[in-house]
């Protein structure tokens, strides 16, 4: 709660100064002028930024469950399991957090942490995974999840995502204003070149968003990485890492992507949720010295 707290007011600070900067240079005023008033357009953009990663935040869960078939299992399902749910256990008290709900779904190679709350989190795994790994290598692995789920990555990547949202919706309704005015000439508040710009301009910003956001995800996981070296030796995930190198991933739902432990950064690095696994590798042996 104290991160969600601190984030939230960090941001609130940012728009406030956001606001301060523009009033002290006049563009507020001009603004107005042209029909647009920013103290309720910035009110508007955080309300349309961060609703939809609030939402999505607080139906993670069950939407992971539902998008990947995983079921939740409680140890008495056979041996596997029981370890399963006993390493979990076992992680999440080193980590200092109540213990998820521990879930196997039936796919290739991977596995994720999600939830709305620390203390209320699932960890899943897939049966690729499980085929694929020793035992060492799958506890390393559960120990990169509960340190996503100890360091709060699932709040803070959902609130990061609000953020931009917040901006690329407030910076898109600026430009459409002043495109619309200056070069379609248009006298309604809302004409077509206001419209036009707002569309692409959202795009354009977005993308950028995603650049961003997709390089605070990728610090995230060197971050996960460390957390498992720290709850489970260096080593073991180092093995791990090499195992998924050599394999290809399983899909993951984009709403719980970023929370896998591996995804092909191909091409579109900028983009990627995850840091190629030659990085991962290196910072751990540098992180173990």
């Amino acid at each position: 709660m104290k991160r969600i707290v601190l984030f939230l007011l960090t941001n609130v600070a940012v728009l406030a100064v956001i606001t301060i900067v523009l009033r002290v240079l006049g563009l507020d005023q001009a603004m107005s002028q042209q029909g647009l008033a920013l103290g309720p357009l910035l009110a508007f953009s955080a309300v349309v930024g961060f609703a939809g990663s609030i939402i999505s935040l607080l139906l993670s869960k069950s939407m992971a469950k539902w998008s990947t078939g995983a079921h939740v299992i409680n140890g008495s399902e056979g041996q596997t399991e029981r370890w399963l749910v006993d390493s979990v256990r076992r992680l999440s008290s080193k980590a200092g957090i109540v213990m998820p709900e521990v879930a196997v779904y039936d796919g290739e190679p991977n596995a994720f942490a999600t939830g709305a709350f620390k203390n209320s989190a699932l960890v899943a795994v897939s049966t690729g995974l499980l085929d694929s790994m020793n035992r060492e290598e799958v506890e390393a692995v559960l120990a990169h999840e509960v340190a996503h789920v100890a360091n709060g990555d699932m709040v803070t990547m959902a609130l990061l995502q609000g953020v931009v949202n917040t901006f690329v919706v407030f910076l898109s309704r600026i430009v459409g204003t002043i495109v619309d005015r200056a070069v379609f000439r248009s006298e309604r508040e809302d004409g077509l070149g206001y419209f036009i710009t707002v569309f692409v301009c959202q795009i354009l910003f977005g993308l950028l968003a995603s650049i961003i956001v997709a390089w605070f995800s990728r610090q995230r996981e060197f971050r996960a990485d460390r957390g498992s070296a720290e709850y489970n030796g260096t080593k073991p995930m180092i093995n791990a890492l090499a195992r998924l190198g050599r394999v290809e991933p399983g899909p993951l739902p984009e709403t719980i992507r970023a929370m896998g432990i591996s995804d092909r950064p191909g091409w579109m690095a900028l983009f990627s949720t995850h840091p190629p696994i030659e990085q991962r590798i290196a910072a751990l042996q540098a992180f173990g010295r």
